[in-house]
């Protein structure tokens, strides 16, 4: 297995090939001597390689995200893209100004990344923002713009969302504008009878993330757990990550959170049993 340092110095290789295996092995990476490296290799010349950096600096959250402001602050072009991204992948509210201040940029994939992450972030302050980015001369961000609309959920963003379909001429542009309408009132509904809201992705897909980026993973089944849904699989996998992280604390806070939702059932014992192999 490449060490850290290892991985660090073949990120400036020439080999297009080596630089992806050291991308690879930085998966799950949580250590402050990556971050300058993986924001570097966000301006890679490989796409497979900046991608995954971005991914990898959005994972480790807390730890990233001042230096990722940071830089992002003073990127320009193309190279804030994928920094635009890595920050929307933190989740971290305070990114939220800067994302506001990039709807301006003059590129217009970061714009896109900003105001799509406007609403990822539930900006709910910034709907004037957003609603700008509606006159965007990008097609992709206008669009960006009616996911974000659609992800704020209020009668104000649908009604932006519905005037934004009657003045568009484009086919797709409506049935976006359908379906993000479509998915504010579901959310609405949600919100109406007291339900959590919290975008969760298949877990088909969250298992095989296990494989190349664990610690998204985890965040991932993390969504399950704070809906408290009532499928008992994603507990059991988060367990298992903890678990091989030797991450107890976590592990314990997973397993009681699962015996209070499955409380009466029989996918309680399985938790019950598995707590009192722990203490």
């Amino acid at each position: 297995m490449t060490n850290l340092n290892d991985a660090i110095n073949d990120l400036s290789s020439d080999d297009v090939k080596v630089r992806k295996e050291a991308i690879e092995s930085l998966v799950g990476t949580t250590d402050e001597e990556a971050i300058e490296p993986l924001i570097k290799a966000t301006t890679d010349e490989n796409a497979q390689v900046r991608f995954k950096a971005a991914e990898i600096l959005g994972s480790m959250g807390d730890v990233a995200v001042d230096k990722l402001i940071e830089e992002f602050e003073n990127a320009e072009g193309k190279d804030k893209r994928f920094l635009a991204f890595a920050l929307k992948e933190t989740e971290d509210k305070k990114v939220i100004p800067y994302f506001v201040k990039a709807t301006e940029d003059e590129d217009f994939g970061v714009r896109k990344v900003a105001v799509r992450s406007l609403g990822e972030l539930q900006a709910d302050d910034e709907l004037d923002c957003i609603a700008k980015c509606l006159e965007d001369e990008d097609w992709g961000v206008r669009l960006a713009a009616i996911q974000a609309l659609g992800d704020l959920a209020t009668d104000e963003s649908i009604k932006l969302i519905k005037d934004a379909r009657k003045t568009e001429e484009d086919k797709d542009f409506k049935k976006s504008c359908n379906k993000a309408i479509k998915k504010a009132q579901k959310r609405q509904k949600a919100k109406a009878s007291g339900e959590a809201v919290v975008k969760v992705i298949p877990m088909s897909t969250i298992k095989e993330m296990e494989k190349t980026n664990p610690q998204k993973a985890i965040k991932e089944y993390e969504r399950y757990v704070d809906a408290k849904q009532t499928k008992d699989a994603p507990y059991k996998r988060l367990c298992i990550l903890y678990r091989k992280a030797n991450d107890y604390d976590n592990e314990v806070r997973v397993i009681e959170t699962a015996i209070e939702v499955f409380d009466g059932t029989k996918k309680q014992d399985y938790f019950k049993k598995r707590l009192a192999k722990l203490k």
